[in-house]
């Protein structure tokens, strides 16, 4: 008579972070300790990371490094991967995940942190304000992101004096990668910052991802996968409107620096890493309906401004 073993235990963390809700679920122990030492480590990394990244924050590392006159400055081990990642995020969808644009988002309206859920526009309200935009597909521009080196052996970062990042979710991909380094060593494990999602594990269980509709609460599609990562770009959660009545969100297209109205509303990726899925799938909402699915090479949901919802399964993209 065989005797099943106990499941191993699961702990989960779930706290404010990135201007959203953040979760770390892991399931047995491993490299990082017992299931809640593991969470609790990952949880203070991740806080820690949101101290040293944001752009709201004067003293954080990345606002230090933006107002630094000087061409070539020193930065910490995980600033100089995370500009890399920037870098490499911006050349692999043809500057369209482009780092650069803080003037530009400043002056749309996002000079400071918004409130998690408060200023949502569903399609509801916008046909309420009369608000019809012409879809446009947006286009990279002249690359300042080509003038970013950085020296990880020095220990530094070069750009030309002026030139500011922006963390965004390239950012919030690079933590979730990060910390699956250790986590994957646990029998199961997700972190999910501010709606981006590193999931995987040793014992290699399946795990139901539901991707939300931007207009309501109802679920689109959910997939069952094993490992690897989801990052969903859209133009609803925050979103504003502007002293003069004017529509604004926080996804911009780089050819005009203003906010980017493509006909999409949101666009979810999966990939094998969070950095990849951040790029690609802020690069296929950016791309328009006719772009947009050649981007979702592993898979994913486009869901288009008249609600019509687009399924790319894993098992068909190419």
């Amino acid at each position: 008579m065989a005797v099943q073993a106990p499941a191993p235990t699961e702990t989960v963390e779930r706290f404010p972070c990135f201007g959203g809700v953040c979760v770390v679920i892991v399931q047995g122990s491993g490299p990082a300790g017992s299931p809640s030492e593991a969470a609790a480590r990952a949880r203070r990394r991740l806080e820690h990371w949101h101290r040293q990244f944001s752009r709201f924050e004067p003293r954080s590392e990345l606002s230090t490094l933006n107002a630094d006159p000087r061409e070539t400055v020193p930065v910490s081990p995980m600033m100089a991967r995370f500009v890399r990642a920037a870098v490499q995020a911006a050349a692999m969808t043809g500057g369209l995940a482009d780092p650069t644009m803080v003037s530009e988002i400043e002056r749309a309206g996002y000079g400071q942190s918004l409130a998690p859920g408060t200023r949502k526009l569903d399609g509801s309200k916008l046909e309420a304000l009369g608000f019809t935009p012409t879809p446009v597909r947006a286009g990279p521009r002249i690359a300042r992101w080509h003038e970013i080196h950085v020296d990880e052996v020095a220990g530094t970062v070069s750009r030309p004096p002026g030139v500011r990042l922006d963390s965004g979710g390239i950012g919030k991909g690079l933590f979730g990668d990060v910390l699956a380094t250790v986590l994957a060593g646990h029998c199961s494990f997700a972190v999910a910052a501010a709606g981006d999602v590193r999931f995987g594990g040793s014992d290699r269980l399946p795990r139901a991802l539901q991707v939300e509709s931007p207009f309501d609460d109802s679920i689109l599609h959910t997939f069952e996968l094993v490992e690897g990562a989801v990052a969903t770009s859209g133009t609803s959660k925050r979103s504003w409107l502007t002293a003069d009545g004017r529509l604004a969100h926080h996804l911009l297209n780089p050819a005009t620096g203003t906010p980017a109205f493509t006909g999409l509303v949101q666009v979810t990726a999966l990939a094998p890493t969070g950095v990849r899925a951040e790029a690609i799938s802020k690069a296929a909402l950016l791309s328009g309906p006719d772009g947009a699915a050649s981007w979702l090479t592993h898979g994913g949901v486009i869901v288009h401004d008249d609600h019509t919802v687009e399924i790319v399964d894993p098992a068909s993209a190419t």
